[in-house]
């Protein structure tokens, strides 16, 4: 029991430490990412930069095709070592290291032969005067991307040692590495496109390159991956797992990126902007809120696998406070909504108070549903959150279209959003009550 105790104690001191260190890196990333804008657009000036920018968007969806063995890795590394199992989990890391590798290289080479046979002055609609080399910009970059797709599994190791702050450094170290080259790109007199996508796809490559002889020769050698340690049985279970997580993140996708293009084509271009501009306001909590409960994720697999219930108890009441937290701001947002869009925006745009407060009601439901699903993710019961939320994708934009048909008012456009997600929130609610109670059977146990 004390032992128990221990651990306990243990998983508690490194949840907070992660959590407070996730805030620190984070912050550092933003300040990256506000540097890197004027720093980029000085070197390439507007017309490369949109080309750099958009290159920039389509290389974000390799990062996508795991078909979420990151995640599944994350949860089984997380139980196999609570479970003292070091010699599966090599295993385990070396045969989803060899996935990703059988999954990328079809893909690197079937790109690179687009991009050969293709026009990619036509696909970016660029001017081969104004822009030079665009097929060698862009084999670089999908090839430097890709092989960093495989390295980049060394951050979700490390969040299934319940690390998270770990590998929110990696990448900052690769930001702040791509940043420092950008500015020698700008000092050094270059406009040339080569160099910033050169910079930016390199760096965060090389810090992974470097991050994995430093976790698997010094740092955790006993898990160290090894070719005559890969096993198709272990692949399978972080696919079926990985799976899962991949059509969730799909359906999430679906739910949230869709919105823009929607109101764009059911109201108005314009009507994008305060849409926008109110979802950029509120969801600052909803990223706080994020850097909160991603340590909890696989610090619930390891008190799940270890039965401490209790641990978990004690979290989700933590969370129970803090959410209340967060409702409370919501509602202060909302009443300095108006002073703070006139300072952030200078009055450009209006933006109706109604819709400042569907969106806060918006958020709210995603954050009150997260704090049940980061612990059913950890937990690894992922069928209803799977079922929900690709219904919620899949009737989303069918409601959304009828309901603006109906009333030809974005704030029901707005309220359609919320209705989706709630049977979603009241299913995760139900489930994690049943799981850490003993209770779930059937479906609410798979």
């Amino acid at each position: 029991m004390n032992n128990k105790k221990a651990i306990s104690q243990q998983r508690s001191s490194l949840l907070q430490k992660n959590i407070i260190a996730s805030f620190l890196i984070k912050g550092w990333s933003a300040i990256i990412v506000l540097l890197m804008v004027p720093a980029t657009l000085h070197c390439l000036g507007e017309y490369k930069n949109g080309i750099w920018l958009t290159i920039s968007s389509m290389l974000i969806w390799i990062d996508n095709m795991d078909i979420g063995l990151g995640n599944g890795l994350r949860n089984k590394v997380a139980e196999y070592v609570a479970r003292g199992e070091h010699e599966r989990t090599r295993s385990l890391i070396s045969s989803t290291f060899a996935m990703l590798t059988c999954i990328i290289i079809p893909v690197l080479l079937v790109l690179l032969l687009l991009i050969l046979i293709g026009d990619p002055y036509q696909l970016f609609n660029a001017s081969p005067s104004r822009v030079s080399h665009l097929d060698q910009v862009l084999m670089v970059t999908v090839t430097l991307v890709c092989t960093s797709f495989i390295f980049k599994l060394i951050g979700n190791f490390y969040m299934g040692l319940q690390l998270p702050a770990v590998s929110n450094l990696l990448i900052a170290l690769g930001q702040t590495l791509a940043l420092a080259g950008t500015y020698l790109v700008l000092w050094s007199g270059s406009h040339s496109l080569m160099h910033i996508a050169l910079v930016n796809t390199a760096a965060p490559l090389l810090v992974y390159l470097l991050a994995f002889p430093y976790t698997f020769l010094y740092k955790y050698p006993q898990l160290r991956p090894s070719f005559g340690l890969i096993n198709l049985q272990e692949a399978k279970a972080v696919i079926n797992m990985g799976v899962q997580f991949f059509i969730m993140q799909v359906s999430g996708v679906i739910l949230f990126m869709t919105s823009n293009l929607l109101i764009s084509n059911l109201f108005s271009p314009e009507m994008v902007t305060p849409y926008q501009i109110t979802y950029r306001y509120f969801s600052i909590l909803l990223v706080i809120f994020t850097v909160v409960c991603m340590p909890f994720w696989n610090a619930t697999t390891d008190a799940y696998q270890r039965n401490d219930m209790e641990w978990i108890r004690n979290a989700t009441r933590k969370l129970r406070l803090m959410t209340i937290g967060f409702l409370v701001c919501l509602g202060l947002m909302i009443l300095l909504s108006d002073t703070i869009y006139a300072v952030w925006i200078d009055r450009q745009t209006i933006i109706d108070i109604k819709m400042s407060i569907v969106m806060a009601v918006y958020i709210f439901i995603l954050i009150y549903s997260m704090r049940y699903s980061y612990f059913i993710n950890g937990i690894g019961k992922l069928r209803l959150q799977l079922i929900f939320t690709t219904a919620a994708a899949v009737l989303f934009i069918p409601l959304a279209y009828l309901t603006t048909l109906w009333t030809h008012d974005i704030i029901w456009f707005m309220v359609v959003m919320c209705l989706v997600n709630i049977p979603g929130l009241i299913v995760n609610r139900i489930q994690f009550s049943k799981l850490i109670n003993g209770k779930a059977k059937g479906i609410w146990n798979k």
